[in-house]
């Protein structure tokens, strides 16, 4: 006999996995309309947020490594979504910034925050029990990474 705690459906882990993974691909019909994966969204509602950002900050924000971060960040500056200079206070810095196409992407995926949205409501995820589920899930993350480095 299995041991409760080893049961899957008593998983935590399991439940986020699959709750990530599938909302992931919500996103990618979306996306993929534009030529974007789900990374470079992440980047980009990053950038929408401030632009003009070193590539650390966008790391740290994404709860990511720099050298994870920076081949997306190539790709995306091959693409003429964003450039990458570098700081003008810093050389060893360098500060990602959006282009004409970066920013105008804002309105082209303006529906993908709502459609998803929709999609994730349910009976117990409503408009009114979101933000304690983004509270538990802020907790969740805030618990696991402290401590973590991020560079």
């Amino acid at each position: 006999m299995v041991k409760e705690e080893f049961k899957l459906d008593n998983q935590l882990c399991f439940r986020l996995y699959t709750a990530s993974r599938l909302l992931t691909q919500a996103y990618h019909p979306l996306l993929s309309e534009q030529g974007m994966t789900y990374p470079q969204y992440l980047v980009l509602l990053v950038l929408w947020e401030r632009d003009a950002q070193p590539v650390n900050d966008i790391a740290k924000r994404l709860f990511l490594e720099t050298n994870t971060v920076t081949p997306l960040l190539q790709r995306m500056e091959k693409e003429g979504i964003l450039t990458r200079a570098k700081g003008k206070q810093d050389a060893r810095q360098m500060i990602v910034s959006l282009t004409r196409k970066g920013k105008d992407l804002q309105n082209k995926l303006s529906c993908v925050p709502f459609t998803v949205g929709n999609a994730v409501m349910c009976e117990s995820v409503t408009p009114e029990t979101a933000p304690d589920l983004f509270r538990m899930l802020d907790d969740i993350i805030a618990k696991l990474s402290s401590g973590r480095k991020t560079e």
